[in-house]
């Protein structure tokens, strides 16, 4: 990006040049603000990075696509990547016992086999009339909360497995504070028109979505970022944050920057050790904050897939990867000509089995599951590689709203703003992200 430049006092610098980071430049930039962007990595882009390799375009920080419930938010992302744009209709499974099952579980009833097709409205119905009944208690915990909107029969053949696999982490010991608007409570009606065979629909603000025909979705963080780029440092990894009087100085050990004030949009992991004498209880909420890695598998194959667009995969015997997704699907550029692409996702706590594997293994063990699933077989395959994210997903254990306060408090205490999925440390997506961005600067300009 930007060359070594000599700064004077900036009004505004902000931390991490991520999907929050960029976005933040932009408008505060198109306010008049002069700002600066402070990225330690090579590359912008943070999670919504992509890769193209031998022909092959990857997001390597997870699977991303372009959708939203938020009009103002989704037209902003579509304007961003306007003319470098296509649009997909929805095709999203779940594998289960060999089969394709349509996306939403609820929605894809009749395609289970008999008996789980049972167990599972029966489950539902015989649960809906307990509660209306109050027969059963107000849930306490995520896991309870699956129970309680889904039934026994949804919560054993799905939503525990597939959640227990993604979060890494016990459903019983996670709070249900944030499932609500995320995991819709299906309609009873819905669930009996699913069981014999009548077509529905779930979860349909991303029943279209849209990619970029190019550059992967780091050309959503790139269309962002042009009129900023200017002002952007990479390479530049924040060790100290220090206020003067009215200044904050950030420094990253070398060179140090003044600044009439920071937002900060990294990690309060990293933040607070930028930080002079942070009590002991702020430290300490901050390390029980839990979160998940990623390792994204990206391989390439000769050869055609079938037109699905992302699948989830909640049996723990058919391998650690809980989804797969397809960007030659959602991309007709994504792949060379005569090829097809696949990016299979494992997410994994420190101290993991994952955490250690190396990247060949962590190949094979994706490609052999590909060729149970009849995807394709390792004669196919042309492309592969593994990237890793440390922070990937936001993990809501029962202690978290009471340690999430801790650190909010003490950074708002101290003037530091945090906006962004893990500044926040929420469970943000991307409209999620540029949402809490419009929402910070619209306080911003009211005071």
């Amino acid at each position: 990006m930007a060359g070594r430049l000599t700064y004077g006092a900036v009004t505004t610098a902000v931390l991490g040049g991520g999907l929050t980071g960029l976005t933040l430049a932009r408008l505060l930039h198109e306010r008049g603000e002069e700002v600066i962007v402070l990225e330690a990595e090579p590359e912008i882009g943070g999670l919504c990075r992509s890769v193209t390799r031998d022909g092959f375009t990857f997001d390597i920080g997870g699977s991303h696509i372009i959708f939203s419930r938020d009009a103002e938010v989704l037209a902003f992302m579509r304007r961003m990547i306007a003319g470098n744009e296509q649009r997909n209709n929805r095709n999203t499974k779940i594998f289960y016992k060999g089969s394709f099952v349509k996306y939403p579980f609820e929605n894809g009833l009749s395609e289970l086999p008999p008996e789980d097709r049972f167990l599972c409205i029966n489950g539902f119905v015989q649960n809906l009339i307990a509660v209306e009944k109050g027969e059963v208690k107000e849930p306490g915990n995520f896991r309870e909360w699956i129970y309680f909107t889904f039934g026994s029969g949804l919560a054993e053949c799905y939503m525990v497995p597939y959640n227990e696999k993604i979060w890494k982490y016990p459903t019983e010991k996670m709070s249900l504070h944030w499932v609500d608007g995320r995991i819709p409570r299906p309609p009873v009606e819905d669930i009996i028109k699913s069981a014999i065979g009548i077509e529905t629909e779930g979860y349909t603000h991303q029943a279209v979505f849209s990619y970029p025909l190019d550059g992967g979705i780091e050309a959503l963080v790139r269309a962002i970022a042009k009129p900023v780029e200017k002002f952007i440092r990479t390479g530049f990894r924040v060790t100290s944050v220090k206020k003067t009087g009215t200044a904050w100085l950030v420094s990253n050990g070398i060179e140090t920057i003044p600044a009439d004030r920071i937002i900060c949009t990294i990690p309060v992991q990293h933040l607070l050790p930028c930080l002079d004498h942070v009590p002991a209880e702020v430290q300490a909420a901050c390390k029980a904050l839990v979160y998940n890695s990623i390792a994204c598998i990206t391989i390439g194959i000769q050869g055609t897939l079938p037109p699905i667009s992302w699948m989830y995969i909640p049996d723990k015997k058919l391998g650690m990867t809980n989804r797969l997704s397809f960007p030659s699907n959602f991309s007709r550029h994504a792949a060379p000509e005569g090829c097809s692409s696949i990016l299979a996702e494992i997410t994994y706590q420190p101290g993991d089995e994952v955490a250690t594997l190396p990247d060949a293994a962590l190949i094979g063990e994706a490609t052999r599951m590909l060729e149970e699933m009849g995807f394709c077989t390792r004669d196919q395959v042309v492309f592969s590689a593994v990237e890793r994210q440390p922070f990937a997903y936001v993990v809501y254990d029962l202690e978290y709203q009471k340690n999430i306060a801790i650190v909010k408090d003490y950074c708002t205490s101290a003037g530091i703003p945090l906006v962004g999925r893990f500044a926040q440390f929420e469970y943000l997506n991307m409209d999620g992200v540029i949402r809490s961005v419009f929402d910070f600067l619209g306080k911003d300009r009211t005071g």
